[in-house]
């Protein structure tokens, strides 16, 4: 059967985090990332609640807390020998305030698949740290000029993480990725492509 994540139970509520702060500027040839980990979107309410539905199948007992977020990332970052996967838990952040974690849950498996999110795709882990594991439905969906989606957050290693539509608005499969899901190929990136 064909996996439909629009019709996965997702945690429910809607909590507003009015003091969620991200700053991204470039100094001393170096983007600096700042922020408190607080999504600008609204997010379920957790700890999940038992009167929720998404409690039988998942029991986060986790609140969603302020972090203390602060990256220096390159401006220009270099291509490795070869592709190396990001590692667990967090491999970038996102430009809507969260943590962008690796795909794959504490157990090997698919962890959008698995694990039970908010409507917005995230869920906070033990130190309250508001994250996704994926191209979740609050991230950035736009696409510039050349049809190639927008930029939704930054690796650990500078690089952009973009979605899934390549130049000229062809979805990226599978077969269009490297081992680590990765790919390379021309983007807007600091203002030109």
């Amino acid at each position: 059967d064909k996996y439909h994540p629009h019709e996965k139970l997702h945690v429910s509520g809607k909590v507003d985090w009015p003091n969620a702060r991200i700053n991204i500027v470039t100094e001393k040839g170096m983007r600096i990332v700042r922020a408190n980990n607080l999504p600008t979107h609204p997010t379920g309410e957790f700890p999940i609640r038992q009167s929720d539905p998404a409690y039988q199948y998942d029991r986060n007992p986790n609140s969603i807390r302020e972090q203390k977020i602060l990256m220096r990332l390159p401006l220009m970052p270099k291509f490795a020998q070869s592709p190396n996967c990001v590692p667990m838990g967090l491999a970038g952040f996102t430009l809507v305030g969260g943590a962008l974690y690796n795909a794959v849950d504490a157990g090997g498996r698919d962890a959008p698949a698995y694990e039970i999110l908010d409507a917005c795709g995230g869920h906070p882990e033990r130190s309250g740290q508001y994250h996704y594991h994926d191209y979740a439905p609050c991230l950035p969906n736009g696409t510039d000029q050349n049809g190639h989606s927008s930029l939704i957050a930054y690796a650990l290693d500078g690089f952009g993480v973009f979605g899934a539509k390549d130049v000229g608005g062809r979805t990226v499969t599978n077969k269009n990725l490297d081992a680590c899901h990765g790919h390379e190929g021309p983007v807007m990136w600091n203002g030109t492509v």
